[in-house]
């Protein structure tokens, strides 16, 4: 598997969170939307292309986005020189811990560009039960890890990467 699948490739279960999107008028389901955490993205970062391959910066905005530039250096994709690529995204003030929150959302979408977690943005849009608070139940939850698409799996991705080799060997 070369980098980029690698760097895409799916996360655990486990490593899968859900926030409430969009809510039903009665306010009864809520819409499953999928997010890593950035801790994820900085370890998925570390072992694909290595701790020293890789970095991040925060060059300052003045529209109140924080900008975050993940760069790689090009050696890693097999090219004859010390050169960075960099790839950018922003985000503005979250709605816990503002600040802290823009660094990682804008850090979680610079990767994205890299392809880690893209696939979650793939994912069909499902509705949920919510409970009082307007969080997902529980039974919810465990329903949301159930009904993932095989190929947002890392079994699955293993799978179809497997036979996508397959099929160039044979041509």
């Amino acid at each position: 598997m070369n980098i980029h699948d690698q760097l895409r490739r799916p996360f655990e279960l486990t490593k899968i969170h859900w926030r409430v999107g969009s809510v039903t008028k009665d306010k009864s389901k809520g819409m499953a939307l999928a997010y890593i955490d950035a801790r994820d993205v900085m370890s998925r970062m570390d072992s694909v292309v290595g701790t020293e391959n890789w970095q991040c910066r925060y060059p300052l905005s003045d529209n109140g986005l924080l900008i975050c530039e993940v760069g790689v250096r090009a050696s890693v994709f097999g090219l004859d020189r010390n050169e960075w690529v960099w790839k950018a995204n922003g985000a503005g003030d979250t709605q816990v811990e503002a600040e802290k929150g823009k660094c990682s959302d804008a850090m979680k979408r610079a990767a994205v560009l890299w392809g880690v977690g893209q696939y979650l943005y793939a994912l069909p849009n499902k509705w949920f039960p919510l409970d009082e608070w307007k969080r997902f139940t529980k039974e919810a939850v465990i329903q949301m890890g159930e009904t993932m698409p095989f190929w947002a799996t890392p079994e699955g991705y293993d799978k179809l990467m497997l036979k996508k080799v397959e099929q160039v060997n044979e041509q």
